[in-house]
């Protein structure tokens, strides 16, 4: 497949974290900017701006689903790591499974922005399905908190509407390959593009959830984009 190294160029710059707020802190540096020899007082503890306790949340929340081997994530350990109460997680979600829709609101809006970024380009389709699948393998390399989040393993005690959550993204990505690939199929002379065209899709998904599921149980040891090349090659 020429020009695999290329294929994944799209997403390398793209930066995959919950971004917390910007801060100005103004007071911080005034005394030494004015020279004063005067004793400085300690500083205090600032009540987090509107949406920053929020984004904290869901990042000390991936960062726990990140420790190998973790158990259950609670509301009161995460608000142990957090240093506040349990009843402020609640005053920013009404439940922990809200906590859990915000990482997957985060996992479907990073991979859908660079999915559309790759399907929009005029390449063939075939060099389409590659780079989604390699993209979705640096997703979960870069993120692997979330990457329990996409396999299910975070979710088995939780809601069952985020499970359906997570199949429906992948339902979709599985739409996408199909898309991409009909042509494929097409041009290669099948008399059934859409049948083979499915076919393709189904496995290259089929391929995706196993090695992220891997990667999660080895903790985080085997990566997705192992041979990744060469696999891929033998599917399309």
């Amino acid at each position: 497949m020429p020009g695999w190294h290329a294929l994944t160029a799209l997403c390398e710059n793209q930066i995959f974290t919950i971004a917390a707020p910007m801060q100005n802190d103004e007071t911080s540096s005034s005394h030494a900017e004015d020279g004063s020899s005067e004793p400085v007082a300690a500083p205090v503890r600032k009540r987090p701006k509107p949406g920053e306790r929020r984004v904290q949340i869901l990042q000390a929340l991936a960062a726990m689903l990140e420790q190998p081997g973790a158990e259950r994530v609670t509301t009161a350990a995460l608000a142990a790591r957090l240093d506040v109460s349990e009843a402020a997680l609640y005053r920013h979600f009404a439940s922990k499974a809200q906590m859990f829709e915000g990482l997957i609101d985060f996992i479907e809006q990073s991979v859908f922005t660079l999915v559309n970024q790759i399907t929009e380009r005029d390449i063939p389709g075939q060099e389409q399905a590659a780079r989604i699948v390699a993209m979705l393998m640096q997703f979960a390399e870069k993120n692997p908190g979330m990457t329990r989040v996409m396999v299910g393993d975070a979710l088995v005690f939780e809601n069952e509407r985020l499970q359906s959550r997570m199949n429906q993204f992948f339902d979709k990505i599985e739409a996408t390959l199909r898309q991409a690939l009909r042509g494929v199929a097409a041009a290669d002379g099948s008399a059934t593009p859409s049948v083979d065209a499915q076919v393709r899709a189904s496995s290259l998904t089929a391929f995706v959830v196993g090695r992220l599921q891997r990667f999660a149980r080895s903790g985080f040891r085997r990566l997705p984009s192992e041979h990744l090349e060469a696999s891929v090659a033998l599917m399309l």
